[in-house]
């Protein structure tokens, strides 16, 4: 299984690169959203990782360009971001299969939760 994981933050885009892999996934990073449009089309991947702030594209106009195209449309997009769980529920309106609210205990717990959210969404992707 491959995930596409965009993060601009250099130490969150390692720190959570490293756990996937752990986990048995492999990874793919894009660090801004063009890069992150261009590498989904070129090989789309099982899962997208999505931060919300980013540079060049945001995250939203990232995950409407998702899901406007056939190539990328039905890839599971998990959004990733420091805002409140709120903003959840209009980014799952957008096509976001999922909201994961990043935090400092993320990191704390080596991500644990965050594998759990993508087993989770790609075990339902798979039914």
């Amino acid at each position: 299984m491959t995930i596409l994981l965009v993060e601009d933050s250099k130490m969150l885009r390692v720190a959570n690169a490293r756990a996937l892999v752990r986990a048995g996934y492999q990874v793919v990073a894009a660090e801004d959203g063009e890069e992150a449009l261009r590498l989904a089309r070129a090989n789309p991947p099982d899962l997208i990782l999505l931060d919300m702030m980013l540079p060049k594209i945001t995250g939203l106009d990232v995950l409407r360009g998702l899901k406007s195209d056939a190539r990328t449309k039905d890839i599971p997009v998990i959004v990733l971001s420091g805002l409140s769980q709120a903003n959840g529920h209009k980014l799952i309106k957008e096509g976001a299969t999922a909201f994961f609210e990043k935090s400092e205990k993320t990191l704390a717990n080596e991500s644990a939760d965050l594998i759990e959210a993508v087993k989770n969404v790609l075990a339902g992707a798979s039914k």
